[in-house]
């Protein structure tokens, strides 16, 4: 495995919108491959997204049939407001908020639950352009998260696109056990040393 970096991340941008779609993409990858090769570029697909009144069991549902495990929550604008996460739905803070509200836990609202935009980590889309699949897997690893959004910084900045664990692992070719709790990317490291 050859040597790889971790990306700087930065806090998004206020205002930061979604960009527009601009439909291309390949399928398996090596860790050595440009980055952009398993980042979801939200040019060519349409971010899934939910509105922030809409509810935990909503979002859930959303989730399920989009094939995803991350909703970006807009206005209707496309302003991001935030990020939800299948963890974050299936986490304590749900229930938590339920008790506070004295409303059943799938009819929270997505913005008592969100990850808001103050607290969400972003990679720059000008440094990924320079990276490979190795840099985002060590970039993920080392930040313990399944996700990593990406931005383009213009006048108005714009999620430009989505790293998943998921997906990098898919087209890596490593096969994900399905289980309750989310995959880590320790784990994938591991995978791919020992393959």
């Amino acid at each position: 495995m050859g040597m790889y970096r971790s990306l700087h991340t930065s806090i998004l941008p206020p205002h930061a919108r979604l960009c527009e779609v601009d439909p291309g993409r390949s399928a398996h990858v090596d860790m050595d491959a440009p980055a952009t090769s398993v980042m979801t570029d939200l040019r060519q697909v349409r971010a899934v997204t939910i509105t922030p009144d809409a509810s935990v069991e909503a979002a859930q549902q959303r989730m399920i049939h989009a094939h995803v495990r991350l909703l970006l929550i807009v206005d209707g604008d496309d302003s991001i407001l935030g990020l939800v996460t299948a963890r974050d739905l299936l986490g304590e803070k749900p229930i938590r908020v339920a008790v506070e509200d004295g409303v059943s836990r799938d009819a929270v609202a997505i913005e008592r639950v969100m990850i808001r935009p103050d607290h969400i980590q972003v990679l720059d889309y000008a440094d990924v352009l320079h990276s490979s699949v190795g840099d985002i897997v060590k970039t993920l690893s080392e930040s313990g998260r399944q996700h990593a959004l990406v931005v383009e910084r213009r006048h108005t900045p714009s999620v430009r696109g989505i790293f998943s664990v998921t997906q990098i692992g898919r087209q890596l070719g490593i096969t994900f056990e399905t289980s309750e709790r989310p995959q880590s990317f320790a784990e994938v490291e591991h995978l791919l040393a020992t393959t």
